[in-house]
């Protein structure tokens, strides 16, 4: 290949490294994989054999030529989240301009837990978080101590309200229906210069909730969304109703007749340690990308 033709594409890569974008920094349920206890095929091997790239779900929101960082969700992985988005940002530190929290179960805010003295010492951090949330941290301890000794600040958010952070970049919280024993839970419309992701890694059945989901899918360029469990058959040792995420074969159906580019929009994402969307070559991924949608991936990136 020619000089030219190496410098050209150079040019192109590092540009598309400048503009605002999303990346995956996990995918897996907040327990894991392999989860804790868990004696099946899809976890005993993992336990000796660890797959790296099996991390809770979290988001990097980034531009380099800004030299800027947001992370959504502080997970139990967020050591290694946040040094995957330092090296996309192109920052000076792993310490992001902020963080995003969903809701209070332990994939989505026990990284915070990292902030605090004992390991980072993060001085100020802005976390974002709905009023509920933010009473929850203040009020509970040791997340409250977090408070107390300023490593965290915590930014109310309002359902529906956009926070800006930039000329061009904004989030926009949307309650959502789930298990909100500590907190509300929400979804996050992200949106850049050009275009708009649509986040919600945790709901409840997508009937419940006010809002139409395809109507929303629609409207943004990219859908990353709750795809906890396949389909009942995982779920063997619990009632379904203590569970009640939507299913991959549900909303498969649901979305059944949208468009071909809307479906394409759809990125499933929150894998519990037993989806077989974990496995790229499994028979239900097959059956996912045969109809048009897509299974997100660690590292996959979404230019805003």
């Amino acid at each position: 290949m020619k000089m030219t033709a190496l410098i050209g594409i150079l040019i192109v890569f590092q540009s598309l490294q400048a503009q605002t974008s999303i990346i995956v920094l996990g995918t897996i349920q907040d327990a894991g994989s392999p989860q804790i206890g868990c004696t099946k095929d899809c976890c005993k091997n993992l336990f000796n054999q660890p797959d790296h790239s099996r991390q809770v779900v979290s988001l990097g929101l980034y531009n380099s030529t800004k030299k800027i960082s947001y992370l959504f969700e502080a997970t139990p992985d967020i050591s290694k989240q946040l040094r995957m988005l330092k090296e996309y940002s192109k920052t000076a530190t792993d310490i992001p301009n902020g963080v995003f929290l969903t809701h209070a179960h332990i994939g989505h805010y026990t990284g915070l837990m990292f902030l605090g003295k004992e390991a980072m010492s993060a001085k100020q951090l802005p976390v974002y978080a709905m009023p509920k949330m933010k009473s929850f941290l203040e009020q509970n301890g040791p997340w409250s101590q977090l408070v107390s000794q300023q490593n965290i600040q915590i930014q109310t958010l309002s359902d529906n309200q956009a926070i800006r952070l930039g000329d061009s970049i904004s989030v926009t919280p949307l309650l959502v229906p789930h298990r909100d024993e500590y907190s509300e839970t929400v979804g996050y419309i992200i949106s850049g210069p050009s275009k708009k992701l649509l986040f919600i890694p945790d709901i409840d059945k997508w009937e419940k909730w006010s809002q139409n989901i395809n109507h929303l899918i629609e409207k943004v360029d990219y859908a990353l969304i709750d795809a906890t469990f396949f389909d009942a058959a995982e779920i063997n040792n619990r009632p379904i109703s203590e569970i009640p995420h939507p299913f991959v074969v549900e909303s498969m159906d649901r979305f059944k007749s949208m468009p071909l580019k809307d479906k394409q929009k759809i990125h499933f994402i929150h894998f519990n340690h037993t989806n077989p969307l974990i496995n790229n070559k499994s028979i239900a991924t097959e059956k996912v990308i045969k109809a048009g949608f897509n299974i997100a991936q660690r590292g996959q990136r979404f230019v805003l």
